[in-house]
């Protein structure tokens, strides 16, 4: 995306503000008219006065210097006030809209970015679409009312001087802009990149502090983090100088323009051209006038830093998701039965293909589980189930139609899953409980905690249900992470359960129990069963046994021990384990 269609877009992302938009310049236009007003008729008492006129005379523009003084004040405050409030509505709004186009996106499409970069975009590059709204649209616009103004002002006077002054302006509104952005054209789109990869680097090592103690590479990761730092510095500091030059030469423009004013004013004044008293009127108009210019300069510096921003947002704002909902979605199947079709799935073309032509049926109420060592495809079928990504060959059905067919929000909402690496919120144990039940009882909240054997270890925490668990539940072991998500996936009560190695973080004792607890309340519900812990399969109805992608092998438990094959040796191999553990 080139930068003007990237300039117009966020011009059209204020469209629902456009009218404070324009109240604020107008107000930011009031301000700069009540400043040039104060200082000419200030301008103009002091030379009148001079003059020993009668105090009559100076009365209006007394009034007049009291008027613009208070009105400057008032027009500033609320020039502020509009265009601050726009912007924090506006930032607000992208957030919002920001978080809404990641969501469709997760998590096939976002495993390309780092976490600590997609950060950075929803939180720093949002933040600094502000300097847009704020310092690059209006400052033009006031500038170019500043100067129809004092071409009013100056014109009949001398048009020879108004023309003089709109040199000096312009050169001081546009020459000087073009010089800082050409020192600085780079400078903000490498701002923006540096900065997102220190928060990444940030990020990484608040996460991974761990294991980098552990790997003993904290010194290298910190070295990092100090280069990233160093060069952030660097970059803000050439940014600093070539603000100062912008400064610098906007305060020289301002003498200049007195002077060119004066040069051309003076031979009007001693030719009885013009009346002496408006000399200094002249002169402190053109002085207040360029309060309007000195933001331009800035305007190029955030403009290039606000577009790197933008390209960066759109680029995910953009982005195809995996999966589509379709035109017209399928009402709630009829029934809870799933079955696929010969189905095969890549996650990239040109990837060597993570399930082929797998089939099976699983009867609602079935019990159905997916074996297989690691990189099996065992969890791939569990992402399309969810629709997280979608297949290219044979057919998913729920319920008799396509899972295609169905609304992905009515689709998951059918199924309560437990995941090896469920997450956990910052919040209290009931918060997490109430995720997957907003309405949940406590006599609902407790039972599901009992069935996943949590429940006692709960009450013993210092709040119970109430008791914070930290960022990701790090206050909570391990197992016990594992259980309350279980009991999470319980309180549900979806007609389908979807366990994907739920129990891998558990010792074989309390995986017995849990799978039996679940067995029992999920009697009567269908359910998928992924793993490679072999722990109580032989109460479900058919396991497929798969390998490189492939089912290889298909019946009960009794069925496969009889064979010679991968599932007979998964077995053998776990019991040996578990003798050596006992």
């Amino acid at each position: 995306m080139d930068q003007r269609s990237t300039f117009w877009r966020l011009v059209g992302l204020v469209k629902p503000f456009a009218k404070r938009m324009v109240l604020a310049a107008s107000l930011g236009m009031a301000t700069i008219a009540s400043g040039i007003g104060l200082l000419a008729t200030s301008a103009y008492i002091i030379s009148r006065s001079a003059l020993h006129p009668s105090i009559a005379v100076l009365h209006v523009p007394i009034a007049m210097v009291r008027f613009f003084g208070i009105s400057r004040g008032l027009f500033r405050y609320a020039e502020r006030l509009t265009a601050h409030d726009v912007a924090f509505r506006l930032l607000a709004r992208l957030r919002v809209w920001f978080y809404q186009a990641l969501e469709p996106l997760a998590p096939a499409r976002l495993l390309q970015f780092q976490s600590g970069d997609l950060l950075a975009r929803i939180v720093a590059d949002v933040e600094s679409l502000e300097h847009f709204y704020v310092r690059v649209l209006a400052p033009p616009f006031i500038a170019l009312m500043t100067l129809a103004l004092m071409w009013a002002l100056l014109a009949p006077f001398s048009v020879t001087m108004a023309l003089v002054f709109t040199l000096v302006m312009v050169l001081a509104g546009v020459g000087v802009p073009v010089l800082t952005r050409y020192l600085s054209r780079t400078l903000g789109t490498r701002l923006v990149q540096v900065r997102a990869e220190l928060n990444t680097a940030l990020v990484d090592g608040v996460q991974g502090e761990a294991d980098l103690l552990a790997y003993g590479r904290e010194e290298a990761h910190r070295e990092r983090v100090r280069a990233l730092s160093e060069e952030m510095d660097r970059l803000q500091a050439r940014m600093a100088r070539i603000t100062g030059l912008q400064v610098g030469l906007s305060a020289f423009m301002v003498y200049l323009a007195v002077a060119a004013a004066l040069a051309v004013a003076v031979p009007l004044v001693h030719g009885g051209h013009m009346n002496g008293v408006y000399l200094a009127v002249v002169v402190m108009a053109i002085m207040a006038s360029f309060e309007a210019v000195m933001p331009l300069p800035g305007v190029f510096q955030h403009l290039e830093g606000s577009l790197a921003a933008a390209r960066r947002l759109f680029e995910i704002v953009d982005a195809e998701p995996a999966v589509k909902d379709p035109p017209t979605p399928s009402p709630e199947p009829r029934d809870y039965s799933i079955r696929a079709d010969r189905l095969t799935f890549r996650y990239r073309p040109s990837d060597p293909p993570a399930l082929v032509d797998v089939s099976f049926t699983l009867p609602e109420g079935g019990k159905l589980a997916v074996v297989g060592p690691s990189g099996a495809g065992k969890s791939t079928l569990v992402n399309l189930l969810l629709r997280f990504w979608d297949y290219e060959e044979g057919h998913i059905y729920l319920g008799g139609h396509e899972l295609r067919s169905y609304h992905q929000d009515d689709a998951r909402r059918l199924m309560s899953v437990i995941s090896q690496n469920t997450y956990l919120f910052n919040g209290t144990v009931r918060d997490n409980l109430l995720l997957a039940k907003p309405d949940a009882t406590d006599e609902e909240i407790v039972a599901a905690a009992r069935r996943a054997r949590i429940h006692d270890m709960i009450m013993s925490l210092p709040d119970g249900y109430d008791t914070w668990i930290g960022e990701q539940g790090l206050r909570l072991s391990g197992g016990q992470r594992q259980r309350l998500a279980i009991a999470r996936a319980l309180l549900k009560d979806a007609p389908i359960l979807i366990l994907d190695e739920a129990t891998a973080s558990l010792d074989a004792l309390v995986e017995q129990e849990i799978m039996e607890a679940i067995f029992e309340v999920m009697a009567d519900r269908t359910m998928l069963i992924i793993t490679h812990r072999l722990v109580g399969l032989d109460r479900v109805d058919e396991i497929l046994v798969l390998s490189h992608g492939r089912v290889v092998e298909r019946g009960t438990h009794r069925e496969l021990l009889t064979q010679n094959g991968l599932y007979r040796r998964m077995w053998e191999h776990q019991r040996q384990v578990l003798a050596i553990a006992l």
